[in-house]
């Protein structure tokens, strides 16, 4: 059994960090910015190891109520913007925004992308 790598400054396991990367979601938004260098610099990620964590990631995300957003709402109830091109169903939702990740050279992302809130802080556009 091989032991899960450990967070580099913080001594978490993975799947420990994982979790507290989705504990934010009641107090705020989690963005891609934050996701990616998590796993590159906290576990010294890179290739599919860095993309096997940024799934699992917006997994934990997803599996607590959250869809993807960027910013630009409402100050207040709704201060996120809901991006229905990714998907509906948790699996299309990961792989459209993995894939758009990748397309885009898998680099740490900039506070002004993509994020991920809990839905009913997020604005839904009419169809």
């Amino acid at each position: 059994m091989t032991q899960e790598l450990r967070h580099k400054y913080f001594d978490r396991s993975m799947s420990e960090w994982i979790k507290m990367v989705a504990n934010e979601l009641p107090i705020d938004a989690v963005g891609m910015w934050q996701i990616v260098p998590g796993g590159r610099h906290g576990f010294g990620l890179e290739g599919e190891a860095l993309t096997d964590y940024v799934r699992r990631c917006i997994a934990e995300l997803l599996s607590r109520g959250a869809v993807p957003v960027v910013g630009g709402g409402l100050e207040g109830e709704h201060e996120w913007i809901a991006q229905p091109q990714y998907g509906s169903k948790p699996d299309e939702i990961i792989e459209n925004v993995v894939r758009e990740w990748l397309a885009n050279g898998a680099k740490d992302e900039d506070p002004g992308g993509l994020w991920f809130a809990r839905r009913e802080r997020a604005w839904f556009p009419p169809a």
